[in-house]
C-alpha cells in the first residue's frame, strides 16, 4: 500500500477559500522557481520600534508602541538570526534595510495615513539584539516601503554579483511585499520564509503570504530553506 503524502501546512490555510485555491492552481499560478548561486539576506525593519522590547500581546505592545507587532514580531525572530547564522556559515551578504527617522521634510503621503511614524525616539530605532548586524553587514537606510525605493540596494546587490534575494522582516504586506515585488520585476529570484516574516495583522500576513507565492517569490519554511541553501553551497 502506497503511503499518503501528508500536504505541507501552509499560512493561508483555511483563509484562502478552496475554490480560489483550485482556480490558482488550475490556471497555472505559483510554480516554484528555487534560488540561484548567489544569495543574498535581507533583514528588513527589525527594530524595536517594530515588536516592542518584550514579547506581549498585540493589544499591550501597541499602548506604548503604537508601530509595534507585539508577539508577532518576537516569534520571527529566532528563525531570523537562524538564517543569519546560515548566510554567515555560507560567507553570503546580508543588508539591512531599515526604517530611517523622518524629518519634517519626509513627510508623504504614508506618514499623513499613519503619523505614528514620525515618532523619532531614538531607543525605537535600534535593531534586535538577536537578529542585529554585524561588521561587514550592509546598512541601508530607507524613506519609503520598498528597500530599493530611493536606496542603493539594486546597486549593491548587482556589484555582489547576486542573483537571489530572501528576504525577512516586517511588515508582511508592506515593506517586505513591496521589496518582494521590486526584487522579482528587478529579475531576482525570491524566497520568503515564512515563519522569519510578520505582521500586525495575521489575516493580511497570510493572505499577503499567499500572493507572494503565487506571483512573485518561493514561499516556505525557514528550516526548509536553511536546508536547501546548506546544499546549495
Amino acid at each position: 500500500m502506497t503511503e499518503a503524502v501528508e500536504k505541507p501546512v501552509r499560512p493561508w490555510d483555511g483563509i484562502i477559500p478552496d475554490r480560489e485555491l483550485d482556480i490558482y492552481q488550475r490556471a497555472g499560478w505559483g510554480a516554484p522557481t528555487g534560488i540561484g548561486k548567489r544569495p543574498a539576506l535581507l533583514v528588513i525593519d527589525v527594530q524595536y520600534r517594530s515588536m516592542g522590547y518584550e514579547p506581549v500581546p498585540i493589544e499591550q505592545a501597541i499602548q506604548t508602541m503604537p508601530t509595534s507587532c507585539g508577539e508577532y514580531g518576537w516569534r520571527a525572530v529566532p528563525q531570523i538570526a537562524r538564517l543569519l547564522r546560515a548566510f554567515r556559515e555560507m560567507g553570503a551578504p546580508v543588508l539591512y534595510p531599515h526604517v530611517a527617522p523622518k524629518r519634517p521634510h519626509d513627510r508623504g503621503q504614508f506618514e499623513a495615513k499613519v503619523p505614528g511614524v514620525m515618532d523619532v525616539s531614538a531607543p525605537d530605532y535600534d535593531f534586535v539584539k538577536e537578529a542585529a548586524p554585524r561588521q561587514g553587514d550592509i546598512l541601508i537606510p530607507k524613506y519609503q516601503a520598498s528597500a530599493f525605493h530611493g536606496t542603493a540596494l539594486a546597486s549593491y546587490l548587482v556589484g555582489l554579483g547576486v542573483d537571489t534575494v530572501v528576504v525577512t522582516g516586517c511588515t508582511t504586506s508592506g515593506c517586505v511585499r513591496a521589496t518582494v515585488v521590486d526584487a522579482c520585476a528587478l529579475n531576482y529570484k525570491v524566497v520568503v520564509p515564512q515563519d522569519a516574516v510578520y505582521d500586525r495583522s495575521q489575516v493580511s500576513h497570510a493572505v499577503n503570504l499567499f500572493d507572494m507565492a503565487s506571483k512573485y517569490a518561493d514561499v516556505m519554511p525557514t528550516g526548509d530553506l536553511v536546508k536547501l541553501l546548506l546544499a546549495c553551497r
